[in-house]
């Protein structure tokens, strides 16, 4: 569990569920857009036993603009935090099936 500071609001980052690196919005800043899962309890003892009620976040995006879009962007997409499975760089090239098979 970490917690990020972005502006004025602290973040523990358990409960973001997604991460939306968007680019730049209409005005040509960048954005970057947040799904949080925000934790929900039952009420009374009849939602606790209820099997209709399996749903215990409720979910909500929260968008950054400008440099706060692009700290959550750096941090996000950062070595230490996330794992490309298909970094641009490393996907072998077919241009000659030959080669590339070990004709």
């Amino acid at each position: 569990m970490a917690f990020i500071k972005v502006d004025n609001m602290i973040i523990n980052t358990t409960y973001i569920a997604a991460v939306r690196l968007e680019g730049q919005d209409a005005f040509g800043e960048e954005k970057v857009s947040l799904l949080i899962a925000i934790p929900t309890f039952p009420l009374n003892q009849q939602e606790k036993t209820s099997t209709a009620s399996t749903n215990f976040y409720q979910y909500e995006w929260v968008e950054f603009h400008g440099f706060a879009a692009i700290a959550l962007q750096d941090y996000f997409s950062s070595f230490n935090n996330v794992i490309d499975l298909m970094p641009q760089n490393n996907r072998p090239v077919l241009s000659n099936s030959k080669e590339y098979l070990g004709s």
